[in-house]
This record gives structure tokens, sequence and C-alpha cells, in this order.
């Protein structure tokens, strides 16, 4: 199987938060935009493996600031690394600044895993990914790290294996002995 680069499987659409879409404060449900989140990621992890795909979890969301009514948001996903059979897809969220300039601020951001299965359900196996820029790379080697986590918060992992997660915490010298 042919690996392929993030930049394949680049995903952006743009919504505009109407009234129907925000809480009392006037500001976009956090449930409406992990849907639009879910939609991007899903079309991202399609395109690299060109499979049926279906959300493994959420890794990590990040609200980091509101969204209010009427904001123009902007969502990037792409895959950062892929595995056997799952694929790990950032969610970048901006938010559009309304002036002639049109400056983007992340606001946003999440983390999903999803995994590629034929027409039975049962996983399938994803190309591989090879990342290009220093983000891709940086966010590929940070994918094993939070996925070994992942496992281990889950129960299907033993802390002891995690080979990437104690290589953060010991010193090689100490991994050896």
């Amino acid at each position: 199987m042919k690996s392929k680069t993030p930049s394949e499987s680049v995903t952006v659409f743009t919504e505009i938060v109407l009234p129907n879409d925000t809480n009392n404060l006037k500001n976009l449900f956090g449930g409406q935009l992990l849907s639009w989140m879910d939609r991007a990621a899903a079309i991202a992890a399609h395109r690299h493996c060109k499979r049926i795909v279906v959300t493994a979890s959420v890794n990590n969301v990040s609200f980091a600031q509101p969204i209010p009514q009427g904001s123009i948001v902007t969502l990037e996903a792409k895959i950062s690394r892929a595995f056997t059979s799952s694929m790990e897809v950032f969610v970048d969220v901006f938010i559009e600044d309304q002036t002639v300039a049109g400056k983007k601020t992340l606001s946003n951001e999440a983390i999903y895993t999803f995994v590629a299965v034929d027409q039975l359900g049962n996983p399938i196996n994803v190309p591989a990914i090879v990342p290009e820029s220093d983000k891709e790379k940086k966010r590929f080697d940070g994918a094993l790290r939070r996925k070994q986590l992942s496992l281990i918060l889950a129960g299907k992992m033993k802390p002891s294996d995690a080979t990437e997660l104690k290589a953060l915490f010991f010193p090689k010298e100490e991994l050896e002995n």
C-alpha cells in the first residue's frame, strides 16, 4: 500500500454561526462544534484511505475561546498519523476576523481517531503517512505517545509496555538497566 502525505487528506469547510447554533450566551454550542469537527475529521480520514471510516474516539478537544453568534468559522482537518487500521486526525478551528483584513485566529482544536472498516464493519489496513512540514512531523511524532496513553487509560495496554511514554519520563540509561 502506497504511503500518503497529510496534505492529501486536507478537508476545509466554513460555517457561519447562526442563532439556532448558539447557547443562552449567544456563543456556539460546544456540541455543534463537535459535530462540525467530527464531519471534517471523517472526510479527512476517508480521503486518506478511500474506505468507510468510523469515529473510534475523540481524544482531545480544546475549547480555547467562545465563538460568538455571527462568526465565520473555518475547520481544517488532516491526518497526523496512520497506524494499522486507525488514523489520528487533527482538526484546527479558526474564527475569521470580519474586517477587510479577514485574519484567521485559531480558537479551538481537537484530535479524533478513526478506524477504516470493510462493508461488514471489520477493521482494514490504511496507508502510512509521510509528514512533510515541521508541524506535521511534530504531530506525527506525538501521535504514538497519544495512542499509547489512550490505550493505557482504556485498560488495553500496560504502562510498562508504553515505550514512547517511558522514553519521556526515564533517561535512556534507566530503561536499559
